[in-house]
This record gives structure tokens, sequence and C-alpha cells, in this order.
């Protein structure tokens, strides 16, 4: 019944859709109002019969129908209502349909919001978004439909994956699918705007609130994933380098670049095809972390899918996006006639931009040589921090000496007449860096130049509070936030400690200042799994510092996995936290044990990041 009414709602979709492109074309020819108003009601339809055809999915896990195979496979009678409903999207059946509601509600409001534009404009725009609404509904009808059934009907579920049965994880895709897919509405504008010349300020105008609603979601959902990935995945740290954390990481470097280039566009009508090439590479950049993710090509812990065919759908679909706007891009592209001084806000914002594209280009070859050395070679390598760290870290202190000056400076040509403000940060800057170095301990060179470069943001960002002029409360706090999230991953990185030893029941170990007693193992029962939970006493015997950590060991039944919890205890400054496992089947316990200090200020640098990019939008939505 359920796989019925989906089936018919994903059809009408497709039927829908076709119509719109239709209605679209003929109304381009025409002034014809009533042709508009019907793509309006249309585009209505569209968006209320996938949400439809969504929540038809989340009733079949709700109630438990394993007559659909995604069901089946993702879910089980005993699992708690929440992992029911999240399990809906924790899967790559059910995640593609949340990709296609994303696709077909930001048409429809692209449609609506923006009325002060140009018709030829807005319809070509929509054309293009429906164009990508059929290539994935036909990717979910024909490759990966969620409401497929299975023959006969099973009286119980496999399951969902124990290490997705978290909070953390159940919020983290619908964020992070607002960032990536929404960045189509971009991509199709762009690919719209050179159709219709429409290559002025107000292109700018219409698709900077869409830039900043993904941007922002897209920051929150890479948080929200690094969070879990924290905790759930015993790493004990807030960024590993990971592929698939990396393909979320790409777009977001493409649409920081994007809203700083916007700017520039808006105020002085310069960088419009730079602006467009970085609206086609962000999307671009989403259907290619997809690929990825999906495709079964990358090894990580929290991948899709394992399916080639699957992988090629996608491959093909992200190559004609490719040669389709790269071919508009050549046939439309004009050199720009307004000249931009070297010594100006509109350089500083171009500096910024190459910057981005230094740790986009950086980021992708570390994800994608282990790949190709893989397929060519047949040689397995992996790229970790240390690649990443040894090459980006280096520039980051430039970057975030640019990103200090450039506020500062004047559009069209500037005169530097604070050269003494910003000695005078540089100089707090420094003095800060050595009384860290004189309570604390020293550290590297490259660690030392990134806590200065970092302060020197900082204190440039409170000082912009005080000036007369009007103030920027959206970019200072963006600023601000980014050289925090700096200055406490440097000094997390500077000063955490790490302990890794084995350890039995009762028994007490010291490792340097830190004693450790395992003093209990506690066996109980949950609806979904068993947990051995062990209770271990912490003591710093220099601050006379104790803690109570209990990690646990988590036996599920469906499907069978043994998972390792991380316990951990947060305040203000530091983090303790600590994993333990059994050493195959014997009395002695790994623990692991690890002191992170600031921890929790890098997540309140990342909200307060994201903080800067709402109080962007709702500036812009007051101004429009």
């Amino acid at each position: 019944m359920l796989s019925n009414i989906g089936n018919i709602l994903l059809l009408s979709n497709v039927l829908i859709g076709a119509l719109i492109i239709y209605y679209s074309f003929n109304c381009l020819k025409t002034s014809n109002n009533l042709v508009f108003k019907n793509i309006y009601q249309l585009s209505l339809i569209q968006s209320t019969l996938i949400l439809s055809c969504f929540f038809t999915l989340v009733a079949a896990f709700l109630v438990s129908d394993f007559s659909l195979i995604n069901v089946y496979q993702n879910s089980h009678s005993l699992k708690p209502v929440f992992y029911k409903i999240s399990g809906t999207w924790g899967n790559h059946e059910g995640s593609l349909l949340l990709w296609v509601i994303i696709l077909t509600v930001f048409s429809f409001l692209f449609l609506v919001l923006n009325k002060n534009h140009p018709k030829n404009y807005r319809l070509h725009t929509l054309i293009i978004q429906n164009l990508l609404i059929l290539g994935f509904l036909f990717f979910i009808l024909f490759n990966s439909n969620p409401f497929s059934i299975i023959n006969p009907v099973p009286k119980e579920g496999l399951g969902l994956n124990p290490i997705l049965q978290d909070p953390a994880l159940a919020i983290h895709p619908p964020l992070l699918y607002v960032g990536f897919v929404g960045s189509s509405i971009y991509f199709s504008a762009a690919m719209a705007s050179m159709v219709s010349n429409y290559n002025d300020r107000s292109f700018a105008k219409s698709i900077k609130g869409w830039v900043l609603i993904s941007w922002v979601f897209q920051t929150l959902g890479i948080m929200v994933g690094s969070i879990w990935a924290y905790y759930e995945l015993g790493w004990g740290g807030f960024w590993f380098w990971d592929p698939v954390e990396n393909a979320s990481l790409l777009p977001w470097f493409a649409m920081t670049a994007l809203l700083h280039s916007l700017l520039v566009l808006e105020k002085r009508n310069a960088l419009y095809f730079w602006t467009i090439i970085l609206c086609l590479l962000t999307f671009t950049l989403s259907v290619t972390g997809t690929f990825l993710v999906r495709s079964g090509i990358l090894n990580s812990v929290h991948t899709f899918a394992n399916d080639p065919s699957r992988g090629i759908y996608i491959l093909v679909f992200l190559s004609i996006m490719i040669i389709t706007s790269v071919y508009f891009l050549f046939t439309r592209y004009k050199p720009e006639t307004n000249h931009i001084s070297g010594n100006s806000k509109e350089t500083f914002v171009l500096i910024n931009n190459w910057f981005m594209m230094f740790y986009l280009i950086t980021v992708l070859l570390g994800t994608l040589y282990p790949i190709f050395t893989d397929v060519l070679f047949k040689s397995k390598i992996s790229v970790g921090p240390p690649f990443y760290n040894s090459v980006i870290a280096p520039v980051v202190v430039f970057f975030l000496v640019f990103m200090a000056i450039g506020p500062q400076t004047k559009w069209i040509k500037n005169k530097f007449t604070n050269l003494k403000q910003l000695s005078i940060i540089l100089g707090g800057a420094l003095l800060t860096n050595f009384t860290i170095i004189f309570l604390f301990k020293s550290y590297s060179v490259i660690s030392n130049l990134i806590i200065i470069s970092s302060l020197f943001l900082i204190f440039s960002s409170f000082m912009d509070l005080f000036k007369k002029t009007k103030l920027n409360f959206a970019r200072i706090i963006s600023h601000l936030s980014f050289g925090f999230l700096i200055f406490f991953i440097g000094l997390n990185h500077n000063f955490t400690i790490e302990k890794d030893f084995n350890l039995k029941l009762g028994e007490e170990k010291v490792i340097d200042n830190y004693k450790f007693v395992l003093n209990d193992l506690e066996l109980i029962n949950q609806i979904n799994y068993k947990a051995i939970i062990g209770k271990l006493r912490v003591k710093n015997m220099n601050t006379n510092e104790e803690r109570t950590l209990k990690p646990e060991i988590r036996i599920y039944d469906n499907p069978q996995t043994l998972t390792y919890e991380a316990s951990i205890k947060t305040n203000f400054f530091k983090d303790h936290y600590l994993t333990m496992s059994n050493i195959d089947r014997s009395e002695y316990y790994n623990v692991k044990f690890q002191e992170k200090p600031l921890m929790i200020w890098i997540w309140i640098s990342v909200v307060m990041l994201s903080l800067g990019g709402f109080v962007s939008l709702f500036k812009n939505a007051k101004n429009n």
C-alpha cells in the first residue's frame, strides 16, 4: 500500500517537473500572465507532492512496514521512534529523497521570493532547477527507489547501523543537505544569468540570501558531524581529514569565496564571471562529494553505499553538468571592464578567494590522490593529517593576516592611514603569545605564528567594534569567531595530553603525573543493546584534581555490532576523554585517555561563525 503511494507520488513529480519545464519555455515566448500563474501553481503542487512522498516513507518506518526493502534493511520493530524517523534519511535511498525535497522546495521559494527580478531570469532558473530535479528523480526511480518491495515480507528488520543511532547524526544530514543541495539554486541562477544576460548588481542581490542560507547550514552541518565523530568514533579530535569529512568541506571553501565575491559584484559591479564560476563550482563540488560518498570508491566509516552502478549514474550526471556549465561559461564570457586597484578592498577579497581556492585544491588532491594511485598502480596509500597540516598550516598564517587587514581597507583605492593601529594590534598579539609560552610551555615556530596571526585577527576585529563609522556586525562576528576558532585549535593541538595503556579490573597505574584505577565493570541491558560500563578513576597528582569516567563497550543485536563509546567530562577549560576496549577476550582492557584543553570553545566558535551568517542573512532580507 505505502509502496504504491510512494511510487505514484514519485511518478507524479516527474510529470509535474516536465510540465513546469514545458510551461516555462512557453512563458518565455509570451507575456500571458495566466501561463505564469499556472507555473506558480504547478511548482506549489510539486513541493507538496514531494513532501507527501517523504512523509509516506516516514510512515513506513514508523509502522515498521518491512515489505519495503529500505525499511527492512535500515529499521527494526524495537528501535526507538526517534531513530525510526531519522532512519528515513540515514540511508542511501532516503537521503536521496531528502535531496529532491530540498531541490524542489528551493525551486518554489526562489520563484516566489524573487518577484522583483526579471521574469525571463526566474523562468530560466526554474527550467534548469527542474532539469536537476528530474535527473535525481530518475536516479531514485530506476536505481535507488526507497519504495521497492521485498517478497515474501520478512517478519523483522535488520536494524540501523549502531554508529548512526545518535542524536547528532540524526540532524547532521538535513543540516548538511540544505548546504549541499541548497547550492543548486544559485547554480541554476548562474546558468540562467548567462542565458538571460542578467549580469549586474541585481543578480548578486538575487542569490546572496540563498548563498548565505546554504553557507550557514553547511557550516552547522559540518560542525555537528565533527562533534559526532569526536564522541562516537573514538578519534578524540575535532577533525581527522577523513575523505567523507573532506567531501563536505570542499563546497564550503567555494561558498565562502562566493560570499566575498558577491560583495564586490554588489558594491562595484565587478567580478561577475568569477562569481558565476564559484556558483557553478560550489554545486559541482557538492555533486562530486555525493559521487565519492555513494560510489563505494572511498573507504570511510560513514560512506552511504557501495554500489558502482550508482556511482556511474552520478558520474555521468556530474559530467553532463560540468560540460554544459563550461560550454555556457566560455560562450558567454566577456572580459571585465572594471579596473581593480591593487590597493583596494576588492583586491583583498580576491586574495581571500585565492586562499580558499588553495585550500580547496589541497583538500581535493589529498582526497583523490589515493583513489588514483589505487586505480592506476594498484597501490593503496592514505593521506592523513600530517599532509594537510604541513601544507595548509603555514598558509593559514598569511591568510589570517590578510583577513585582519582586508576589512580595514577602502573600496576603489585605499590609503593606509591606520598603520599605527595595526602595529599596536600586532604588538599585543606578540605579547599575548609570549605570555602563553611563559605560563605553559614553548611550541613549534609554525604554531607560534598561527597563534600570533589568529590573535592579530581577533584584536583587529575587536577594534572594529569601537569605530565611529557604520559597523558591519555580521562581518565582525564571523571574522572574530574564525580568529577564535584557529586560536583554540592551535592551543588544543599544542597542549593536548594523550596516554595509551592496558589495565585490568582493580589495577592501579601511574603514568607521568596521572594515576588511573579501574574500579568496577557493570553490565546493563538497554532496549536495543547491552553495555559493559567501566568505572575509571583519573587523578592528576600535580593538582589533586580527580574525575570518574565511564566508557562503554556496547553489544548490539540488530545488527550484531560491537561499538566503543567514549566517556567525556567537559568544562570551559578542558575535556577529559577516555575510551576502553577489551583485548582479545582477556582480563585486560586497552584504555586511551586524552586531556584536551579548550575543546568546547572550538564548537562555540563555529556556532558564532554561523551566527555571523544569520546576522548577514537577516540584514540582507531587511534590505531587500
